[in-house]
Formats: C-alpha cells, structure tokens, sequence
C-alpha cells in the first residue's frame, strides 16, 4: 500500500518578523507568514499579471530558534517542510487552518545576506562595509588590482549556526 507523500516547499519573502514563543518543556516555536507569487502575462490585454498566496508556516525546534534570530520582514526563505490542519472550536463555531510545518524532518535556508532581510537591528554599521568593495573595482579595475592584495577569505567572520 502506498503511504502518500506529504512534502511542501516554498520560496518567498517573509511578510512580518517571527513571532517565537516556547512550550514548557522549553522547545521553540516560530510562526511566520511566508508569501509567494505567481506572474503571468494576460493573454487578452497582454499586460504582466501577479497573484501572491500568503502560507503559514510554524518552525519547530532549533530551526525556531533560527528563524527568530536571522528571518526578519522581507527576508527570503527557503522551506521544506508537509502540510498539516488544526481544528479548533471558537463560540460555538468549529474553525480550520491550514499550516506548513518545519520541524526536525524539514529544512529551511536563508536566501538573502544577513542585511538583506529587511531587518537591521544590530547590523547597521557592518551593513555598508561590504557593498563599498564590490562597488569600486567595477569603477576603477586598473586602478585597484595594483595596490590591493589578495583577499582574505580566512578572515571572513559569520556567526551562522547552520
């Protein structure tokens, strides 16, 4: 007999910083709302059309940790994670929601540098030394390769647990 497979993965941006809180045997949890989008050109006015889907998505675990401390507004996610559906009842009414989970079974990636998400707090000195030197060869390539030295990848401090 089959199982089925119930695998979700999504690209998109980050629509609000995570919100994390933590359970009483002390594992996080992240929610985030992730936003994806669709862009076609209309076949009767022939202009650019764009349809965004907004998906929930709760993190488990480390990768809660993760998310609150490096996703903000904006950022750009990768997530491999499976579809799961709550009930609740509210007044009397019975309500559904729809979810992508991200626990220790999925995978999540930061697309973006740790400045380009949107969010600087803590980072806004670091955030304008590093486009500075990619700016100037392109301006002044003769110039430069002369009196610079070879880069120094060693040196290269990043502070990302994963």
């Amino acid at each position: 007999m089959a199982r089925g497979v119930n695998k979700v993965i999504l690209i998109g941006n980050v629509g609000g910083d995570p919100e994390v809180r933590y359970l009483p045997n002390g594992n996080a949890v992240a929610n985030v709302t992730l936003a994806t989008s669709d862009s076609w050109k209309d076949k009767q006015t022939g202009q650019m059309q764009e349809r965004t889907e907004w998906h929930r998505v709760v993190f488990f675990g480390r990768i809660a940790e993760v998310v609150g401390e490096y996703a903000r507004k904006g950022s750009k996610l990768y997530i491999e994670g499976r579809l799961q559906t709550r009930e609740w009842e509210k007044d009397g009414v019975k309500r559904y929601t729809t979810e992508v989970v991200v626990d220790m079974g999925g995978q999540m990636q930061l697309l973006d540098s740790r400045q380009g998400g949107g969010g600087e707090q803590g980072m806004g000195q670091s955030r304008p030394q590093r486009p500075a030197p990619q700016a100037q060869p392109a301006a002044q390539p003769q110039q430069q390769a002369p009196q610079q030295s070879a880069p120094d990848y060693d040196s290269f401090d990043d502070d990302i647990p994963f």
